[in-house]
């Protein structure tokens, strides 16, 4: 006869699901929490994951600030090079932060903050896509957040009509 796992047993197999088999994990912290038996979850673990899940939305805004800035920076100094692939991306790019920061609202000022470092990444993203040297662009970014996810601002000389339409 089996006898019942002790509390302690009972945490190491949980934290050890966690390490062997994380997606079977959230499931059955799912269920500790539904049927609320809080002395079963695996707080440590639990914790650490909730934080996490608030640093992936702040992380992809500024991804996508990124690609953003560097598109906007090809498309002003590779006049020549300018793609509907190009549009598109910077049209993605708008509409995926502007919905980002309606489902996330408190993530509005983080833009401002990490507008430098966004501008950072998309200069060297830029630099590296067109092989115009990192000197080409302006070490601060020209761009105001504004004119960044305005669907209505492209940089530099104005675009051919169908490539825009």
């Amino acid at each position: 006869m089996q006898t019942p796992p002790t509390r302690q047993t009972a945490k190491s197999l949980i934290k050890s699901l966690y390490e062997t088999d994380f997606y079977a994990w959230t499931q059955q912290q799912a269920d500790l929490l539904r049927n609320q038996q809080w002395r079963q979850l695996d707080l440590p673990n639990l914790i650490e994951e909730i934080e996490s899940l608030g640093r992936k939305e702040p992380q992809e805004l500024r991804n996508r600030l990124s690609v953003l800035i560097g598109h906007l920076l090809k498309w002003e100094y590779q006049v020549e090079r300018r793609s509907r692939s190009w549009l598109a991306t910077i049209r993605v790019q708008r509409r995926d932060i502007i919905k980002l920061l309606r489902e996330n609202p408190s993530l509005k000022p983080y833009l401002e903050e990490v507008l430098k470092e966004a501008y950072a990444n998309g200069r060297d993203l830029a630099s590296g896509e067109t092989n115009l040297r990192l000197s080409t662009f302006p070490k601060e970014c020209s761009y105001t957040l504004e004119a960044i996810i305005n669907d209505h601002f492209y940089p530099g000389e104005p675009a051919i009509d169908d490539l825009i339409d």
